[in-house]
């Protein structure tokens, strides 16, 4: 039977992709006794990594500014769901966390979790009983789900008078605004207002609070930006308004929640307006934990050029990198790595070289502009480049690459190490996709 410390402190084994093919099983906090050092081959590759210190910065940097914003931290765990980083989410001073799915939300249970969000429409049946079992098993569990509509509300009512003895409390639900072109959410204040009226009178959901989502409007351009994220703000408070103003919420504090992980800035400030009772905003922010050296970074550039001005000081760092090894050179311009769709993001782009090695144990040294990874197929990479440096690469070096998109890479890994600046690894985590 698993255990909660099989949960949170797993055996790891040569099952795990990444793990030293010589080595007997090695608890996960005891990895960091173990001496072992990616650069100097101790590790078999290719093996996506996370560096404590940016790591350690990241989960700094985003608590603080939500504190500096009057608002709360309920992260996205969809993205590493490992219940190691979600425990230090929470640990850090997370007010809860976020999932996308009814499945995942029990990695937050075992992390620690009181309050979840599921960031999502919950409407068939496994998953609503699911919700209300979790509620009985855990005492004091917290857990609220999107609506955006009445059919979805027909649902979860026929379902509740099917199983009323199954009901512990009714269901908590945030009322979704979305965007027209977009994903879920109500498009217009009217049929908001005739849900929000129709949730007033059910018997299986109680309204909390207003969820949106501004995160597909994201360019990095920051005055779109800002136009975009203030019509969707906007627009939410108007309606969370007039839901005050109608009686039409059933809780005692108001939860009023957006924030993904590119315009955060954009959107905290309108997440406490000025209600009847006390309202808590809270960001949803995920990918910030690792980040990332591609989209993320870009995007979040123009976050820290509208916070600190052009230097744009002090952001979020990328944390997690993917090694590999060079397998073949096999014309001029061109090297084969071992590493591929099965490994990293490639979702939104490529990966992006990052530095290389040529000797076991030698400093890393940083990748040539004109390195690009052109193509990738299950299990290599085609990386090009017109310089020298490529062409003096060899069969055996180590290239490590940047990703765009963690999310993306976090789901093709049971675990990774944690390693400190050398290289050697301090810590692990694991994942439960």
């Amino acid at each position: 039977m698993t255990t909660l410390q099989d949960l949170l402190d797993p055996q790891l084994d040569r099952s795990f992709k990444g793990f030293p093919h010589n080595s007997g099983p090695v608890r996960r906090s005891e990895m960091g006794k173990q001496g072992w050092n990616v650069l100097k081959g101790d590790l078999p590759l290719p093996l996506a990594v996370v560096k404590q210190s940016a790591m350690k910065h990241n989960l700094g940097w985003m608590q603080r500014f939500a504190k500096s914003q009057g608002v709360d931290m309920a992260p996205h765990g969809k993205t590493t769901m490992s219940p190691q980083l979600l425990k230090r989410q929470l640990d850090e001073g997370a007010w809860g966390l976020t999932f996308a799915t009814v499945t995942q939300m029990r990695a937050g249970i075992t992390a620690g979790a009181k309050r979840l969000i599921i960031a999502n429409q919950v409407v068939n049946a496994m998953d609503l009983a699911g919700i209300q079992g979790m509620l009985r098993e855990y005492a004091g569990l917290r857990i609220v789900f999107l609506v955006d509509s009445l059919a979805q509300l027909a649902l979860i009512e026929a379902w509740a008078r099917a199983n009323a003895a199954a009901m512990v409390s009714p269901f908590e639900v945030l009322m979704e605004i979305g965007v027209m072109g977009a994903r879920t959410g109500v498009r217009n204040e009217a049929d908001a207002m005739a849900l929000a009226a129709a949730l007033r009178t059910s018997l299986a959901c109680r309204l909390v609070g207003i969820e949106t989502y501004e995160g597909q409007g994201a360019t990095g351009d920051s005055a779109a930006d800002k136009a975009y994220a203030d019509a969707l703000m906007r627009r939410t408070c108007d309606i969370a308004l007039a839901c005050d103003q109608q009686g039409l919420f059933d809780s005692d504090e108001i939860l009023m929640t957006a924030g993904g992980s590119a315009i955060f800035d954009l959107v905290s400030g309108w997440l406490t307006p000025k209600l009847s009772r006390p309202v808590r905003g809270l960001l949803r922010s995920g990918c910030y934990i690792t980040h990332d050296h591609g989209n993320y970074k870009r995007l979040v550039s123009s976050v820290n050029a509208r916070l600190h001005g052009s230097a744009g000081k002090d952001g979020l760092r990328p944390a997690i990198e993917v090694w590999a090894t060079v397998q073949s050179c096999p014309e001029p311009g061109l090297a084969i790595l071992a590493v591929g769709r099965r490994d990293l993001s490639y979702d939104l782009e490529m990966p992006i070289p990052l530095s290389s090695i040529g000797a076991p144990g030698a400093a890393p040294v940083a990748a040539p502009a004109d390195w690009k990874v052109t193509a990738l197929n299950d299990q290599h990479a085609y990386l090009r480049g017109s310089g020298p440096e490529l062409a003096a690469l060899k069969v055996g070096d180590l290239v490590a690459l940047g990703i765009s998109h963690p999310c993306t890479t976090f789901d093709k890994w049971r675990w990774m190490p944690v390693v400190d600046e050398n290289y050697t690894v301090c810590d692990a985590l694991v994942t439960c996709f």
